[in-house]
């Protein structure tokens, strides 16, 4: 009788340790279903953080270019520089890949093509490596594109002399917001240096270094 007293005791023990040990395992893999809906959840909202810094730093610079005042030669200075790099951009990636040359007429073509297309894309990353651009320089720059294009004026390198001997000083000088400011001194520098390369004789004295 003791002993089938003793059998029952282990008996109800052992049911009460596997019902213990089954409702920890739910525990577990309730945690661990909840610690991954977390990481989910933790990724989502720091893309969407990124995202959202990424369109609130488009609009500071949307606005702050629409709030800067240039007069209209400065505005074609910069404009002439501009279109020149956004050109060299283009003809850049086109010369990479000449058997794709004929779907990507245009800058903006690029630009859409190569968030689908990574052959597109990598050779994309690579001209802007060896123009030592970013991509932050070419958003700066086609927001200017966009904002004065129905205004400027292109001005040819040799007119471009007759109203500034520094254009990288006026530009220093006269664009407050430092985004922009940065990227149209990179593209003075290498446009300037393209040309001094096509032109041994001539000496791009105005580049900043």
């Amino acid at each position: 009788m003791r002993m089938t007293k003793e059998a029952i005791s282990l008996h109800s023990l052992n049911e009460t340790l596997n019902r213990v040990e089954n409702k920890l395992q739910n525990v577990e893999r309730e945690f661990k279903e909840l610690n991954s809906a977390m990481e989910k959840l933790t990724q989502k909202l720091q893309f969407q953080d990124k995202t959202l810094e990424k369109l609130v730093g488009e609009d500071e610079m949307w606005i702050s270019l629409l709030e800067d005042r240039f007069t209209s030669v400065e505005i074609n200075l910069f404009y002439s520089y501009v279109s020149e790099i956004l050109c060299c951009l283009h003809s850049c990636v086109r010369a990479k890949l000449p058997d794709l040359a004929g779907g990507l007429p245009t800058l903006a073509s690029v630009m859409r093509c190569k968030g689908k297309n990574q052959r597109i894309r990598l050779v994309w990353e690579a001209v802007l490596e060896m123009l030592g651009m970013q991509e932050g320089d070419v958003s700066a720059l086609c927001t200017f594109f966009i904002i004065h294009c129905s205004e400027a004026r292109y001005y040819p390198a040799n007119q471009r002399q007759k109203y500034t001997s520094d254009i990288s000083m006026m530009i220093t000088k006269v664009v407050k917001n430092q985004i922009l400011q940065q990227s149209l001194l990179c593209a003075v520098q290498v446009v300037e240096t393209r040309r001094a390369q096509m032109d041994p004789k001539k000496i791009a004295t105005h580049v900043q270094k």
